[in-house]
């Protein structure tokens, strides 16, 4: 789900160098990039659920202003995950309404 040939842009030579666990599978990353754009490349759409009826969300703005693509990261709830970048072996969950901290799968 990667673009690799972009016309303007050129090619894209980054690899994965880096791996997340989102919501107990290994998904690969580049590090430094998103955690969204991570997630998008690994065909993983939902982000969460509201908490008043429990709907799917995912990437909406992509600029860190609505919340729309709040994950837990690290059992730490609400973060926004289309400006955090990725390190090597994050725990990432989908978040269901608010979130808890500390929250474990």
């Amino acid at each position: 789900m990667r673009i690799k040939h972009h016309p303007i842009l050129d090619d894209d030579s980054r690899k994965c160098n880096a791996s997340i666990i989102v919501d107990g599978k290994k998904v690969p990353a580049i590090e430094g990039e998103p955690i969204a754009a991570a997630l998008l490349a690994a065909g993983i759409r939902k982000i969460r659920e509201t908490s008043k009826y429990h709907k799917p969300r995912g990437i909406f703005c992509a600029i860190g202003r609505c919340t729309d693509c709040v994950m837990i990261v690290d059992g730490v709830p609400n973060v926004r995950t289309c400006v955090t970048p990725v390190r090597d072996g994050m725990v990432v969950r989908t978040q269901k309404g608010l979130g808890e901290w500390g929250e474990k799968p």
